[in-house]
């Protein structure tokens, strides 16, 4: 029961603050982006989780799988460009 509550709860947020949230949960988690090869290989890894969604039929998806992945997506590529230096941390 309580899944379905946070699935409800995610939809119903702004993107920018999911993103937000995944990446305060990432840098609690994970030590930081030491390149912008190993950020490249993160963000491949979020990009390709979220393709696997996408190649599914329209009637198969999981579209809480897929806004799950394209916030990860999201966060990843902030975290690098932030991590990396190559933009301002929030």
């Amino acid at each position: 029961m309580q899944m379905d509550v946070d699935r409800i709860k995610a939809l119903a947020a702004p993107f920018p603050a999911m993103v937000a949230e995944e990446i305060a949960s990432a840098r609690r988690q994970h030590k930081p982006i030491n390149s912008t090869h190993e950020g490249y290989s993160v963000i491949l890894e979020e990009l390709d989780e979220f393709w696997q969604e996408v190649k599914k039929k329209s009637r198969d998806r999981d579209r809480a799988a897929m806004l799950r992945e394209l916030v990860q997506l999201g966060a990843m590529a902030q975290r690098c460009a932030e991590d990396t230096g190559l933009a301002a941390k929030e």
